[in-house]
Order: C-alpha cells, then structure tokens, then sequence
C-alpha cells in the first residue's frame, strides 16, 4: 500500500505527465525514490518554489473517494494494468476503474461518432455494437450523448462494454447518462484518468480519446464531421497502430463527412460486424512496435534502467541548460535531432530534459519529442 501511495502522489504531482512518470520511475526505480529526487530535479532544472507534490494524506484521501464509488485504482507498468493500453507512450499513470477490471484486457474494438448523431446513424452503431458483444468483443466508447451512448446500449444487449469517462469516476457526463454508467459498471467496466471528484473540461475529452484508442484493436467510426472530436480518437489509434474503419454516410449529409473523408484516405470501409470481424486483427504486437511487452504487464519496472553514471549527471548539473533551451520552440522537436545539434551525449541530454521537465519548462511528448513550454513553472 506504501508503493501505491507513492504512485498516486507522483502521479498527482504537478508537471509530471505521464512520459516523465515513467522516465522518473525508470530513472530512480521507486516512486518513493522519485519523489526524493523531485526538489532538486526541479531546481537545476531552473524552477522557482515548490512542487506541488500531494501529501500521504492527500493520496489517502483519493483512495477513500475511489473507494466510497466502488472503484480501483491501477498503475500503469504494474500487474493489473490494461496490457494493451500500457503499450502507449503517454499511457495514463493511473487509472481509476469501476466495475470490472479485467475487462480492461479483453479483445475489444472502440465505437465513435456524432454527438449529435441522426436516427440511422444511432440505428447502425447500436445494432453493429450489439453483434460485436455478441461475438465475444468489448465495445469501447466514451459516454456521450449520440453515437457513444447507442453503442454502449447496443453492446450492453450483446455481451458488456467499457465507458472512457472524461472526469473523475463519480461525475456521470452528461448528468442524464448517471443510470447507463451504473448498468456498464455492473457488467463491464467505467474508466476515468482524473481524480474523483473532478467536473469534466473540453482539455479533458482528447485525453480521454487516447484511452478509448489505447483499449482497442480498432476504432468504427459512425457518423463523424470534418472537424469532429471523433477524428482525435481517430489519430490516436493511427499513432498507436491500431486499425481504422468509417461507416460511409450520405454526401449530402455533414456529420457523415469525416467518416467519409477517412474511407477516401484508406480507412476501412464497413458496413456490418461481419466486416470488422472479418478484418480486426487478434493484436497489435506487430504494428506497435513494442514486442513481448504485449503478453507481460509490468515488465517495464522488472528490471529498472540504471540511473546514469556519476560523471555524466554531474555534467548534466553543472552545465548551463542555456544550449538546450535555445535549440527548443514551442513546436515539437525530436529528441535524436537535439541530441545531434547539441552534439551533447544522449545521456546529458535525457539528463538536463528531465531537469526541465520537472521544473515545467519543457514537455514530453509521445514519439520521443520535446517542446518548451510557453511559460516556466515558477
């Protein structure tokens, strides 16, 4: 329980996202270790005042709220941990599930579309989620109104579904979807990144997409404008190598645009559950590119990465971080092209980053990219 304490509070702590959740716990091994670390990360790294790093009681007191909504928690590179979720680069650190977990880790395939969605829109998703369960996937949405709620509906008659909620675990969103959250919940699982207790905000819906993305081989999309928020899941699951297919609309028809759009650049082009069984692939090991990590939840923290040898973290420290700083914008810069212009080693380099990172000056991004941060985290 000490570990997992540790974990939430590092989680919780301002400026630490998930890539420099893992990068700290890769550095330093343990989450009590990183938390140790954290003040003089963030002091070479150039920031003024303390971390906001949560108390035990703090951490204590989310457990209690996780646990009063009949909630787990789980942490990301630990046995419990969605598998294929954790393949991701910005995988949650934490998760907060109600329900059943271990449908986290069942063969599932993620349903999107307008919130805003037309009758035949909602007839499709429901019967197509409904055969999808039936078949013995996890239909994957994110709850709202539209397309998400008549896929959860839809698979809810079939076999079970999982709901990606964008607040905390006990805010339903929206306010009249309170009694399908509680039905998923019963036989399927609700899962939320953010703390109880937090009112959903628009920042919050793209995070919550990756999640849906994360969970699942492959993303349907149902009834999608050219500027959808759908199209953000969309992305996500093309980052992650997980399959894309639309279901094509009418032309006349602007909420069946973005749908049709990603047909025309190669998306696949379905109509029934026949057509996404027949093409979703058993796993994505292959187009993820991350091996054996597939089939073994938490290997990432069996064998810790060494810190760094003395001299070259001293180096790290006593150097001016002006060379790195000048080199970054607010664009994404790749890292092996910093490590190459600075023409520091790999090791100063991931060294002064994760200085800047905890100090708030730069973030990480997935893909192994860097950008500095408009204003400094003092």
């Amino acid at each position: 329980m000490n570990e997992d304490l540790d974990r939430l509070r590092l989680a919780r702590t301002g400026g630490v996202g998930p890539l420099t959740y893992r990068r700290l716990l890769r550095r330093f091994g343990s989450a009590a270790a990183s938390l140790d670390a954290l003040p003089g990360l963030a002091r070479a790294g150039g920031r003024n005042g303390a971390l906001a790093i949560p108390s035990r009681d703090d951490a204590e007191r989310e457990f209690e709220q996780a646990g009063r909504a009949r909630a787990a928690l789980l942490f990301v590179d630990t046995p419990g941990y969605p598998v294929l979720l954790g393949l991701l680069d910005d995988a949650p650190s934490v998760l907060t599930v109600q329900g059943h977990p271990e449908m986290l880790d069942r063969r599932a395939v993620a349903m999107v579309g307008s919130r805003n969605a037309s009758a035949n829109g909602q007839h499709v998703a429901e019967a197509m989620a409904e055969e999808l369960a039936a078949a013995g996937l996890v239909v994957v949405s994110g709850m709202a109104r539209g397309i998400d709620a008549a896929a959860h509906r839809g698979a809810l008659r079939g076999g079970t579904t999982v709901a990606c909620v964008a607040g905390g675990i006990d805010m339903p969103y929206p306010p009249e979807h309170a009694d399908l959250q509680a039905e998923i919940a019963r036989g399927g699982a609700v899962v939320a990144e953010a703390p109880p207790g937090t009112a959903p905000q628009s920042r919050h819906f793209p995070r919550r997409n990756r999640i849906i993305a994360g969970l699942s081989l492959g993303v349907v999309v149902v009834e999608a404008a050219l500027r959808s928020g759908s199209l953000i899941t969309v992305r996500h699951a093309q980052e992650a190598g997980r399959e894309v297919y639309a279901v094509p609309g009418s032309p006349l028809d602007p909420r069946c645009r973005g749908a049709n759009d990603l047909i025309r650049q190669g998306a696949g082009l379905v109509e029934t559950a026949t057509d996404v069984l027949a093409d979703l692939p058993e796993h994505p090991g292959a187009t993820a590119g991350r091996g054996p990590q597939f089939s073994r939840p938490g290997m990432l923290l069996e064998q810790p990465s060494p810190p760094p040898e003395a001299p070259e973290e001293r180096q790290a420290s006593g150097m001016t971080l002006t060379k790195i700083l000048d080199l970054l914008g607010p664009s994404a810069t790749s890292v092996d092209e910093l490590i190459r212009r600075s023409q520091l080693s790999s090791g100063v380099v991931m060294a002064m980053l994760l200085m800047l990172e905890v100090a708030g000056r730069v973030e990480m991004l997935p893909g192994n990219m860097v950008a500095l941060l408009a204003e400094p985290g003092h």
